[in-house]
């Protein structure tokens, strides 16, 4: 029995139909606008020409005869596109488009236009970023590319990024083993092996997420936005042979510098420039250093430079110009309507002011020729310069003979000198009392008083000072303030009857302490009254009998503030000085929040993994710790530390003890609560990327010509 024929398909005819005999069909089914331009579409038309024909059916008459004109139901864009290249006369109107014709109708015409349309298969992503290499390959430049695409070329520079990663990761991609999300964050470097190897690491990890990826490929660079980067800058590093990753999907501050090494190096080049030409200026000494720790100037005295003398002709024109500003200005603020003639005639005489004010400084040669200055790297990265320190063994001292180092006096955070040696003998009221030079005793028979009989009388003067001073409140005050400013800003000036004895610690071995609010507003304000504070220890007696009270108090405080110590110390046992600084604390209404201490990455990441969650759950709850427990330790710090923020948390040795009366607001400083208050509040106060449902796992100091500073290891 034979097999029955199986019927051959005869596709439609292709022909080539002019323009002017075709019309848009109202049975299309496109009719909102979506994806490129009808307008765009032409110019790649007129570019490359059709590369798709038309799908079109005969229009017939009443008798079912055709007409000679035809109706486009697919290809409606492509038909309008022509007709703006007909319009812009870089087409004839009876052009021959080519044109698959149906005459057969079998489907309707409504069918066959939503066929054209949904049977077209998408470019998968990574075809399309091969397609871009490709391009490049054969000489087109981002821009050019861009412009044949309708695409800006940042988008060409993206899609080329991308295809240069790893094969094997792009295999994977393209098996739906990676996500495009974590394609562009490997895209950041060009290191194959490297990618490749932080692959294998998170493969089988639940932490896979772009930003994880993005740390792992920079853990050893550095931040362009870091001091030594902005301060070598992009262009030198790059023409030294340095390497910057960039990330063209994320703000990334400038990217990367892959070479920590080779930047500094860079670095210490550059600072050792900046540091001959400070001491070319005339300075002792230079020491230069990315930064240094806190308290380096401790022992110094500092010297500043000086305005330049104003000249009587100065004088006269600078009150000159003072009286015509105030009186322009008064009357200016009366008057109703601006005026911009007088607003410009103000801005002048404010600069001519300014530029009086500002005048140039200088320091002393012969004061440079002792002192130094410390070059070190802000932290915008711009060069910081702190001149005129002179050290103690620089000190110019009068030779009365030789003097025990170990009675010169003064406290270690001294910045000033005291140039006054007396000498070895016995001194009462300032002179020598053995001294027998210019003494002609031998010629009439007198002779100095014996040692012991002037201890007995200065004993006696001394109880007797003692008992007047205990009745003045005002002096005793003020002879205390004298003592602790010359151990605070004069160097080797022990001239003070009072035995009162000062110490400072400089805690220098904590990293970035000099980098806190808290450090510069203390040196701001040292530097204040440094200033003001008389050159010779000699008139610091008047000054402070000058200075009205409420400055008084303030020097008062500042110099005691500086003894003030509640480290920590596991080698010294310090628990009722301890116990003093809380007392201390509690009546300042001290604490560390209001002080803006917060918990950061960095702090956190130096705690156990069991630590981080005691502290997020004190602070947030039970739940909120789960969130992250099964977190690696760097990723943990991180969330934590979002968690945390605004809550008051504060880390026990931080924490002010309070008693059973104050313990509501001992509660708020420290940001104890229950589990079940933590989590009334969990809702509304855990952030946006751990509240939602969504699974959660889806500088060292370096001087030039020294060594660097230990970190303090965490105290758990």
């Amino acid at each position: 029995m034979a097999k029955n024929a199986i019927q051959k398909i005869a596709m439609n005819a292709a022909e080539n139909i002019p323009y002017d005999k075709l019309m848009l069909s109202q049975k299309n089914v496109r009719h909102i606008k979506n994806g490129v331009s009808i307008e765009q579409l032409a110019e790649d038309v007129g570019r490359r020409k059709l590369i798709q024909s038309l799908n079109v059916r005969p229009v017939l008459d009443g008798e079912g005869e055709e007409t000679g004109t035809f109706e486009v139901p697919a290809g409606g864009r492509r038909y309008l596109a022509l007709g703006i290249l007909i319009k812009q006369k870089r087409l004839a109107k009876n052009e021959p488009i080519p044109c698959i014709v149906n005459r057969g109708q079998e489907t309707s015409a409504e069918e066959d236009s939503l066929a054209e349309n949904l049977r077209r298969a998408d470019l998968h992503p990574l075809d399309q970023f091969r397609a871009f290499k490709t391009l490049s390959d054969q000489g087109l430049d981002p821009e050019e590319i861009g412009a044949r695409f309708f695409i800006s070329p940042a988008t060409v520079r993206q899609r080329l990024r991308l295809a240069s990663v790893s094969p094997k990761l792009l295999g994977l991609y393209e098996k739906d083993e990676i996500r495009l999300e974590q394609i562009m964050a490997f895209s950041i470097s060009d290191d194959h092996a490297r990618q490749e190897q932080v692959w294998e690491r998170i493969a089988s990890s639940h932490t896979q997420e772009p930003y994880y990826i993005r740390r792992l490929l920079t853990e050893t660079t550095v931040r362009a936005d870091d001091r030594r980067a902005v301060y070598v800058g992009a262009e030198a590093y790059e023409a030294a042979g340095g390497v910057i990753f960039r990330d063209l999907f994320e703000q990334d501050s400038g990217g990367w510098f892959q070479d920590a090494a080779l930047l500094e190096q860079l670095v210490f080049d550059r600072l050792k420039v900046d540091a001959e030409a400070m001491r070319a200026e005339g300075w002792k000494w230079v020491e230069a250093a990315i930064s240094f720790p806190y308290g380096h100037t401790s022992g110094m005295r500092r010297i500043y430079a000086k305005a330049q003398e104003l000249s009587a002709e100065e004088i006269e024109r600078y009150d000159a110009l003072k009286a015509e500003y105030d009186k322009l200005d008064a009357d200016y603020a009366q008057a109703e309507e601006t005026d911009e003639a007088i607003e410009a005639k103000l801005d002048q005489l404010g600069a001519e002011l300014d530029a009086i004010d500002d005048r140039p400084q200088s320091y002393d040669p012969a004061q440079t020729a002792i002192a130094g200055v410390f070059v070190t790297l802000a932290a915008n990265g711009k060069l910081q310069i702190d001149a005129g320190f002179v050290r103690s063994e620089d000190e110019p001292r009068t030779e009365t003979g030789d003097v025990d180092e170990g009675e010169e006096g003064g406290a270690d955070g001294g910045t000033r000198s005291n140039r006054d040696d007396d000498g070895d003998g016995v001194v009462v009221n300032g002179k020598p009392v053995n001294d027998a030079s210019g003494d002609d005793g031998d010629d009439d028979g007198i002779k100095p008083l014996p040692d012991r009989l002037v201890f007995d009388l200065t004993a006696q003067r001394t109880l007797a000072l003692r008992n007047a001073l205990a009745g003045d409140v005002d002096i005793a005050i003020i002879a205390a303030l004298h003592a602790f400013v010359l151990q605070v800003f004069y160097r080797f000036a022990p001239n003070t009857c009072l035995e009162i004895s000062m110490k400072s610690g400089s805690f220098s071995q904590v990293d970035g302490l000099a980098e806190t609010s808290w450090a510069k507003e203390i040196a701001e304000r040292h530097e204040a009254w440094d200033r003001d504070l008389p050159e010779e220890a000699e008139g610091l007696w008047d000054f402070l009998l000058g200075l009205d009270e409420a400055s008084r108090k303030a020097l008062f405080a500042h110099c005691v503030s500086l003894t003030l110590n509640a480290v920590v110390e596991p080698w010294n046992r310090r628990a009722k000085a301890l116990e003093h600084a809380d007392v201390l604390g509690r009546s300042l209404q001290f604490d560390m929040v209001d002080a803006g201490w917060t918990p950061t990455v960095e702090f956190l990441g130096r705690l156990t993994k069991a630590r981080i969650l005691q502290a997020v759950r004190e602070a947030r709850g039970a739940d909120s710790a789960q969130l992250i427990d099964h977190m690696k330790k760097d990723i943990m710090a991180r969330e934590a530390a979002r968690l945390l923020e605004g809550s008051n948390w504060l880390p026990e040795p931080l924490r002010v003890e309070v008693d059973e009366v104050s313990a509501d607001a001992g509660n708020a400083v420290t940001g104890d609560m229950s589990d079940e208050a933590a989590l009334d509040g969990d809702a509304a106060e855990l952030p946006a990327f751990l509240a939602d449902d969504a699974d959660p796992s889806s500088d060292e100091p370096v001087t030039i010509d020294g060594d660097e500073t230990d970190h303090l290891q965490a105290a758990e």
